[in-house]
């Protein structure tokens, strides 16, 4: 997975690539190793900021962050994403990935 996380002011960053208008949530639902990138799948439509919400919401359950602590930093309007959780380790980040990855 090479460097997916990095560190970033007082956290840690990572790329998403966004599928919308799944039928159920899934973080992580695979690696999209061309553009390293974690791929995530929301229910929302990227209608009226339903389909950011929803990652937000779903990055900060993964990594039991409160919503306040997961920022969209780049890619609002786009599929790439880049996610910024607040006071979070680059090393918890990327472990707790690569665990939920390994079973992909």
């Amino acid at each position: 997975m090479g460097k997916l996380v990095k560190k970033h002011q007082n956290g840690a960053i990572f790329n998403l690539f966004v599928t919308t208008g799944a039928e159920t949530i899934k973080f992580p639902s695979g690696f999209n190793k061309w553009r390293n990138c974690i791929e995530i799948k929301v229910c929302a439509k990227p209608k009226d900021n339903k389909a950011n919400k929803d990652v937000i919401k779903t990055v900060a359950n993964f990594f039991n962050k409160p919503v306040s602590d997961v920022y969209l930093i780049s890619g609002a309007k786009n599929r790439t994403k880049t996610v910024f959780i607040k006071e979070t380790s680059v090393s918890s980040v990327s472990e707790r990935l690569k665990e939920s990855l390994d079973g992909l």
